[in-house]
């Protein structure tokens, strides 16, 4: 489940607990989903927004993190996409794309 079904499902993100979002996994690398709305309906840069405060809110950066990785679409639609970097919430900056017309 991402950030924002659960977020909907709750009712607001406030009512939403980092133990409910955060997964575990090999060698304790931790993930979190943001998820966004339907294809063609709403901002999906809103959920990236939505999630990056929600984790901050929630303590999810006090942890003695190596890395921290954000993996979101290029198309910058509505600018929200561009969040992380226009609030310095990133470092360093990589655009991977594939050879597809789409890319």
């Amino acid at each position: 489940d991402t950030i924002m079904e659960m977020a909907a499902e709750a009712g607001t993100v406030e009512d939403l607990e980092l133990e409910d979002v955060l997964k575990a996994g090999y060698g304790g690398i931790k993930c979190v989903e943001s998820g966004g709305p339907e294809p063609g309906v709403g901002c999906a840069g809103r959920g990236v927004i939505t999630a990056i405060n929600f984790l901050e809110e929630e303590g999810a950066y006090e942890d003695d993190l190596d890395f921290v990785f954000y993996d979101v679409l290029g198309d910058v639609v509505c600018g929200g996409f561009a969040m992380p970097i226009r609030e310095n919430k990133a470092q360093e900056i990589y655009i991977v794309c594939s050879g597809e017309m789409m890319a």
